[in-house]
């Protein structure tokens, strides 16, 4: 009975033959919107009672099934040489769903949905979008088309409207791309309704084609023509002004064809909903712009209803929405401040703009960006400003920066000096802001640019002159040390009476003049460095060295004399006056001396350290008897000991 009914309604409706429809006047807000949402691969199922044909996950979908999906692909593996790949949906949304029809072999209600929160009596239009994936081709020219009826119904199935495609068109495959074709009817509701069917009737039978794609279902108010625009309906629906501005627009809409309608204004920021502005329910709006509105798109539009809906947003149409577009200013990070040496590059770089007005000390204006003044000078030291605008020509708050310029270095350094070895010379230096001193060597610092340089040699400083990271320009000076004299006359001379030995003087230094002894006597040149010696008592001898440069020098050796030591072999302690005591000749000149006295039976009979008292051949005070004794003499000079026999006669 069902299967019967459905002939009869397809026949209606191809008797009806009514043709798709196209609202001229404007349109209210989607009360259906049905776009299938978005996501990945595969879409959710549609609700149950929506349509009568099997889901699969497989977007390309067999006889008397159906897929939600945001693209169909490999279609012509699964249907070589007959289905389109479609990459997306109508939209061109690369995640957006669509409902891809693969139809039942025989004709089906494929599609059903209600439209709730109607309002009555207002005119509604119906859309939807349709897709025929067959691809034009020998293979496909005994095809079925897709052929489809739309009915739109009461709830209670009373039909209002019908409309059918027909055969819906191929794709022109020479053109490259799917052609989607949009179908759409006009309907008034009852008084007091407010919900309509829409219903979708495949007439062509599957199997053999009739596979098409659905997608953007939408049930909408349609009313009168609504002018607007800015100043007036004719003044345009867009326009833009720079962040900051401060400003009023006149809007203005009429419509045409209606002679009492009730409006009310709308806005919408930043493609967000629209709300109502409040008490804005005539023909003009004034919209201010106080310079402090945050950037970004303000739209309005005219709403138009029929009496007391204009209430219900569902039941209005709007104009074409204006457009005023705050463009945001270039936001210009700070620009460092630049210190420059003269003569050197600067270079200025702003960022965050399309386009640049740099200014400056002496700089005409230029868009120059980044801003480079080769071979600067003090003259470019100063304050600069770069305005930046945006690609919609609207100006940045002005950024500053300042620029030092570091005077060229004029190098000065003092005079190459001489001084003696020990002293000091003050360097200089000039020109600069820092200053490095290389070597170090012999300088009580070597970041000033005066120190104090006492090397121990003739040594060349160089010193770094430099300004804040400019290049160093670097001049020398050199510290001749000269070698003060060194007189040195040699290690102390010992020598007995009656010899000679020669002095072994050195004289060392820098512009030795001349050199001599003193005093003279006893020498065979006292103007030579190594003269000869013959001195009959102790001496010391001066060696002076006179430099032209560095004053002099005196070294003293020491020549002792040793005098002859006379030793006699006889004695005769007998208290006559004569002879009574050995008399050693010279021994007393040997103070630490040590003089040993042995008997023959090698006992010690007589010591003394020195000899200042003779001996008088006793021991202890006792007379020893006349014989011969032997003796042992230590000078204590690094001489040979001396040795021998006295005797002793009584």
């Amino acid at each position: 009975m069902k299967l019967v009914l459905l002939f009869i309604f397809i026949a209606f409706a191809l008797q009806a033959n009514a043709q798709s429809e196209t609202c001229t006047g404007s349109l209210g807000d989607p009360v259906i919107n049905q776009d299938f949402g978005s996501g990945t691969n595969p879409g959710a199922q549609l609700p149950f009672g929506v349509t009568d044909m099997t889901y699969t996950t497989n977007n390309c979908p067999t006889d008397g099934s159906y897929t939600i999906a945001n693209s169909l692909t490999g279609a012509n593996n699964t249907h070589p040489y007959t289905w389109y790949n479609v990459p997306h949906d109508h939209t061109g949304n690369p995640n957006g769903y669509m409902m891809i029809v693969n139809a039942s072999y025989a004709p089906s209600i494929f599609f059903t949905q209600t439209a709730n929160g109607l309002c009555p009596n207002t005119q509604y239009y119906f859309s939807a979008y349709i897709l025929n994936l067959m691809i034009p081709g020998p293979i496909t020219a005994s095809y079925n088309h897709p052929d489809i009826t739309f009915s739109i119904e009461t709830t209670n199935g009373a039909v209002l409207k019908t409309i059918n495609t027909g055969a819906i068109p191929a794709s022109n495959q020479n053109v490259g791309s799917t052609n989607w074709i949009q179908y759409g009817a006009f309907v008034t509701t009852p008084v007091n309704a407010t919900s309509l069917v829409v219903k979708m009737v495949n007439n062509a039978p599957g199997g053999n084609g009739n596979d098409f794609i659905l997608d953007d279902i939408t049930f909408r108010a349609c009313g009168p023509i609504i002018l607007s625009g800015i100043g007036s309906v004719t003044g345009g629906s867009n326009t833009a002004i720079c962040q900051g501005t401060k400003t009023t627009y006149n809007l203005q809409a009429s419509v045409i064809g209606d002679n009492s309608p009730v409006y009310q204004w709308q806005t919408s920021y930043n493609n967000g909903n629209w709300s109502d502005v409040t008490g804005s329910n005539t023909a003009a709006l004034t919209v201010n712009f106080t310079g402090a509105d945050p950037a970004g798109t303000y739209q309005y539009r005219m709403g138009v209803a029929n009496g007391s809906l204009i209430t219900d947003a569902g039941c209005r149409v709007y104009s074409t929405p204006i457009t005023i577009i705050v463009n945001p200013l270039p936001v210009v990070p700070a620009i460092p401040d630049q210190t420059v040496c003269e003569t050197y590059p600067l270079t200025l770089m702003a960022s965050g703009g399309a386009s640049y007005t740099w200014t400056g000390p002496g700089l005409q204006p230029t868009s120059q960006n980044p801003l480079v003044i080769n071979n600067v000078t003090p003259a470019n030291a100063g304050t600069y400003s770069v305005v930046a605008l945006s690609d919609k020509g609207c100006p940045a708050p002005p950024v500053k920066v300042n620029v030092a310029v570091i005077p060229k270095i004029v190098p000065l350094v003092s005079p190459d000096v001489a001084i003696c070895a020990g002293e000091t010379a003050q360097l200089s230096s000039s020109g600069g802001k820092y200053y490095k001193w290389m070597p170090s060597t012999g300088l009580d610092h070597d970041d000033t640019p005066n120190p104090v340089a006492s090397p121990l040699q003739t040594t060349t400083y160089t010193v770094h002159i430099s300004n804040d990271g400019c290049a160093d320009s670097s001049k020398t000076v050199t510290v001749t040390v000269n070698q003060n004299p060194v007189a040195n006359a040699g290690n102390d001379i010992v020598l007995f009476e009656g010899q000679s030995a020669k002095l072994n003087g050195i004289v060392k230094g820098d512009n030795i003049t001349g050199f001599s002894w003193s005093p003279a006597t006893f020498l065979s040149d006292p103007n030579s460095l190594n003269p000869v010696a013959s001195p009959i008592d102790d001496i010391t001898y001066t060696l002076t060295a006179v430099s032209l440069t560095c004053g002099s020098s005196a070294s003293k050796v020491f020549v002792r004399v040793y005098k002859k030591i006379v030793i006699p072999n006889t004695f005769s302690p007998n208290n006559d006056g004569i002879n009574d005591y050995w008399n050693i000749g010279g021994l007393v000149t040997y103070p630490q001396s040590a003089l040993l006295v042995y008997n023959r039976y090698g006992q010690l009979v007589y010591q003394s350290t020195g000899y200042a008292k003779h001996w008088d051949g006793s021991v202890n005070g006792t007379p020893l008897p006349a014989g011969t004794y032997y003796y042992i003499i230590d000078l204590k000079n690094n001489t040979p000991k001396l040795s021998g026999w006295v005797l002793i006669v009584r």
